[in-house]
């Protein structure tokens, strides 16, 4: 990899990407210091820097992968998370509902279709975001504008239709990443964000460094984090491979076939996103409280703050039932056992038809229980360490964070290094 570094900047194509995609991450992270009218931002930064909005799980998951957006109160508030929850939830129903999934077998046009579907979902999810987000700062202090129920609610729209807006213009961003630029737009931004709440997660740390048990707390939760980290690393690229020989079949004076393959089967199938669809779920309960009728829910939204028994408990039963629903409607055993048999291959040691759907059924499903207890682990065990080593200001960072960094950064080197293989191979053909 590092002698490949030497290329990033000698290769036209894969340097004007290079040079688009940071274009692209540094007008979005303008935008997030682009602060909406209506509000104290300075009493915002000073309620986050305290811990009141921070130990939301609403509000500190959104300001975490909108890189700090949302402390300014900018025009990026929302970042790019409707859109995200907007693509898995169309990629679900596409699976589930046999329309979209006829939609999706039409090819480009079929393709562009789901992908207008998904953005006018990220658009209406975007609104009710911003809008519960507003509806919550009317509780505060924060607000300087002119008393007035009319005043107050035209604030919340305004702020809320702005909040959708900034929204749209990530999404623009995003897929103009992804088609010109280098790795997938959506997900850089949210590690982009990620990576700029450092130095402030490094500044609050700094700041409790008083006494020698201190120092000792943040030694081991550093060494949980690197831990965590080469288990992600680890076991993303992890597979089971199941040996499948296809029989030789003589078709003229030629012969096909009888070679010898494998079907790779990862152990995390479904990556971070049973990590985020629990998020999700944990998060709506703090988003319905935030509406006045609805305030007796805040008693279920305090006990789901994130560091509760209560919240760590339930964060991992929905990451596991997840996990095992995503692998349930994207893996289909009897279709690859029925693909298998057509081009005339078998598993080694099964035989063909129903046998090889419970064998590949079985081998799926304890690598599904391998992976979800691997997410619920990595997803709750920088929190176990933040509550023992009482060193709280690291927590932002957890296992959610840590898995989508390392995730984003494999994915990027790969996709250099395929461009610089590439380029090899062309040179060479020349």
């Amino acid at each position: 990899m590092l002698a490949n570094l030497k290329y990033i900047f000698k290769l036209p194509d894969l340097r004007k990407r290079l040079l688009f995609t940071l274009a692209m991450i540094g007008v979005s992270r303008i935008g997030t210091f682009i602060a909406l009218p209506g509000i104290n931002t300075a009493g915002l930064k000073a309620l986050f820097a305290a811990g009141g909005a921070g130990n939301s799980s609403l509000l500190g998951f959104v300001d975490l992968f909108s890189g700090g957006a949302l402390t300014n109160f900018s025009i990026f508030s929302m970042g790019i998370i409707p859109y995200i929850n907007a693509s898995i939830i169309i990629q679900l129903m596409t699976i589930i509902m046999p329309s979209l999934k006829e939609l999706s077998q039409e090819g480009e046009s079929g393709r562009k279709q789901i992908a207008q579907y998904t953005r006018y979902l990220a658009l209406g999810l975007g609104f009710f975001q911003g809008l519960t987000v507003a509806i919550s700062f009317l509780n505060t202090n924060l607000i300087s504008i002119n008393t007035g129920y009319l005043s107050y609610w035209w604030f919340v729209v305004t702020s809320a239709l702005t909040m959708m807006g900034g929204t749209a213009f990530l999404m623009w961003i995003s897929e103009l990443v992804t088609v010109n630029g280098i790795g997938n737009g959506a997900s850089l931004i949210i590690f982009v964000g990620i990576i700029s709440r450092m130095p402030a997660y490094v500044s609050s740390t700094m700041k409790v460094l008083i006494t020698p048990s201190s120092y000792i707390g943040l030694a081991v939760l550093i060494a949980v984090m690197v831990l965590v980290v080469v288990g992600i690393v680890v076991v993303q690229d992890a597979q089971r491979k199941i040996p499948v020989q296809y029989a030789k079949k003589i078709v003229g004076n030629k012969m096909y076939g009888g070679q010898a393959t494998y079907i790779p089967l990862k152990i995390n199938q479904g990556g971070v996103l049973p990590i985020i669809f629990a998020s999700s779920v944990l998060m709506f309960p703090a988003m319905l409280a935030n509406i006045p009728f609805l305030s007796f829910l805040s008693g279920l939204s305090n006990a789901l703050r994130p560091g509760g028994i209560w919240y760590m408990v339930i964060f991992a039963a929905l990451i596991f039932f997840f996990t095992y629903f995503y692998t349930a409607i994207t893996f289909n055993p009897r279709e690859l056992a029925d693909n298998i048999q057509k081009y005339g291959g078998f598993i080694l040691g099964v035989r063909p038809g129903q046998p090889t759907v419970q064998y590949l059924d079985s081998i799926i499903s304890r690598l599904t229980f391998v992976g979800a207890t691997f997410l619920a682990i990595i997803t709750i065990l920088p929190t176990v360490t933040a509550n023992i080593t009482k060193i709280y200001t690291f927590m932002g960072l957890g296992g959610t964070a840590l898995l989508i960094m390392v995730g984003v950064a494999l994915d990027l080197m790969r996709q250099i290094d395929m461009v610089v293989v590439n380029s090899k191979y062309e040179g060479l053909i020349r």
